[in-house]
């Protein structure tokens, strides 16, 4: 039978292309083909346009001086913060620039978690949570003396891959930190069900999202979507590095201490004591990162200008395609929703089983497909793959706790975007066959 080929009328891939310099270059013959989007998004020409604009035409410190050349990096540093409270529905006093997600997160663990978490609270997290949303809150519980419960991923059947939706929240549950979307596993998580869930069950529960793996991916409501905290990366939705963003409740944003002191966060400073700045001013001390903010804002134009559901859509199927193909490969293990993995018992013995959800359940994976061949490290499949110009990850994706629930030391993963190709595909899984004749 002849290959589906993905297709999308209205999705012009080989134009977007022509958009991001860094996909001409090539590696001897090969030319590159990126799949390490979870980890990194290439950049457009319209963001490197906007922070050599930037630096070139309007450079100056924000919030500072009257100069009209301030003026003008003020004015572009806040517009750029328009900009992305309008991409998520917010106000733009909701809005923190921060440098990245684990900033954002770091953020509420150090002034939301230390002003509110007690003795005896209980922190849910999950299995699946990437680092940045588990390291803070697991450090939290040991400082305050708080309990630290983990929501299961599931493996059977419809449910392979998911949050347990048969968990129950502890009573005196004060935190539910979880991530919108598995950077492993693709799964994308309910947020409303799940901040709904976490609410009603332990009234007063305080909810965080780990967006760094969904907001690349999805148009955004966050004041209507349950959650009080959602963080995201600029450099995993093709803006700059060292641009993030924490989006939070106003009235708890107002509540909270800030975090870090110094310059641009007071209102008044006395010999004796000092009031701080109004939102966001409160949690941007010293000089922000003002040109990647507005490299940010371009790409979310740019993004919002393809269409983020046309995106979604193209790498869903880059990413099934690249699923039924690797599936096909004698010795692949493929691990999330519509995987073939089968690793029911974990350290603890514990068969699991797939119940019945209490919340929506996942929709399918965005674009990440983690998977292992048999006999090979991860380690060495990546870096086979790369002597063809193949860019995969490798490794435990800064997600141990999950890597021991799946019962492996690391996995391969090639994450798809909005310039990857079904030809990209057929060049991982034409790899994955080399490797496996190498090592056979």
């Amino acid at each position: 039978m002849a290959k589906q080929k993905p297709s999308n009328a209205s999705f012009n891939v080989e134009k977007i292309r022509a958009d991001f310099p860094i996909l001409k270059r090539r590696f001897g013959k090969n030319k590159l083909a990126y799949l390490d989007n979870a980890a990194s998004a290439q950049k457009p020409q319209a963001v490197i346009d906007a922070l050599a604009d930037f630096y070139a035409n309007h450079y100056s410190n924000v919030h500072r001086s009257v100069s009209t050349l301030a003026m003008e990096a003020t004015d572009a540093f806040e517009s750029a913060r328009e900009t992305v409270a309008q991409h998520v529905g917010a106000q733009t006093e909701e809005i923190v620039f921060t440098r990245n997600t684990s900033e954002s997160i770091n953020l509420v663990a150090y002034a939301w978690g230390n002003a509110n978490v007690k003795a005896g609270d209980a922190i849910v997290i999950t299995e699946m949570d990437h680092h940045s949303n588990l390291v803070p809150w697991q450090q939290l519980a040991l400082l305050k003396k708080a309990e630290l419960h983990y929501i299961p991923v599931e493996d059977a059947g419809e449910q392979n891959g998911q949050l347990d939706a048969d968990f129950e929240f502890p009573e005196n549950t004060k935190l539910f930190a979880f991530p919108h979307v598995s950077n492993v596993l693709g799964t994308v998580n309910d947020i409303k069900g799940w901040s709904q869930k976490a609410k009603f069950e332990a009234p007063g529960t305080t909810v965080v999202v780990d967006g760094a793996a969904g907001a690349p991916h999805f148009q955004l409501d966050l004041p209507a979507s349950g959650a009080d905290f959602y963080a995201f990366s600029g450099h995993k939705m093709c803006g700059p590095m060292g641009s993030g963003v924490l989006w939070g409740k106003k009235e708890i944003l107002q509540e909270m201490p800030p975090f870090l002191f110094g310059g641009s966060m007071i209102s008044k400073v006395e010999k004796e004591k000092t009031t701080w700045a109004d939102l966001p001013a409160k949690f941007e001390a010293g000089t922000p990162n003002a040109a990647d903010a507005v490299g940010l804002a371009a790409a979310i134009n740019y993004l919002n200008k393809i269409g983020l559901k046309k995106i979604h859509d193209h790498e869903i199927k880059l990413a099934d395609y690249a699923c039924e193909e690797l599936a096909k490969i004698n010795g692949v293990t493929l691990y999330g929703p519509n995987g073939n993995a089968s690793y029911a018992t974990g350290k603890n013995g514990k068969d699991h089983v797939a119940k019945k959800p209490n919340v929506e359940k996942a929709q399918n994976r965005v674009g990440i497909v983690a998977f292992n061949l048999d006999g090979v490290h991860a380690h060495d499949l990546g870096s086979i793959l790369d002597q063809d110009a193949i860019a995969i990850r490798s490794g435990h994706h800064c997600a141990q706790a999950l890597m021991e629930r799946l019962n492996v030391a690391a996995t391969a993963r090639a994450s798809f975007y909005l310039y990857n190709t079904q030809e990209e595909v057929d060049r991982l899984v034409q790899g994955v066959k080399r490797v496996k004749k190498i090592f056979s």
